[in-house]
């Protein structure tokens, strides 16, 4: 287990909720994006701040699974948001 200090809970909640309020304004553009480029960049940014989400998770926890987690769903995301990139750009697969 990593000892993580205390009386910063606070701030960890703090933090995760600005966190959450910029999923809310990135799920506002990929709901309203003129275009599906701007819908793909906000679902790549929604799943960036998940994955910052889930490392200060971690860290809050003090538990190192967390971030194993957040590592593999960045290879993830990172492989499905150039699926989509290929996608929009009209090439085939």
């Amino acid at each position: 287990m990593i000892e993580v200090i205390e009386g910063l809970d606070t701030l960890y909640l703090v933090v995760l909720g600005m966190l959450f309020l910029s999923v809310v304004m990135a799920m506002i553009r990929v709901i309203l994006g003129p275009t599906a480029p701007d819908r793909a960049v906000g679902l790549d940014t929604i799943n960036t701040i998940v994955i910052v989400s889930m490392i200060i998770f971690g860290i809050a926890k003090g538990s190192v699974i967390y971030i194993d987690v957040a590592i593999v769903y960045a290879l993830l995301s990172f492989i499905s948001i150039l699926f989509i990139a290929k996608y929009l750009e009209g090439g085939e697969f």
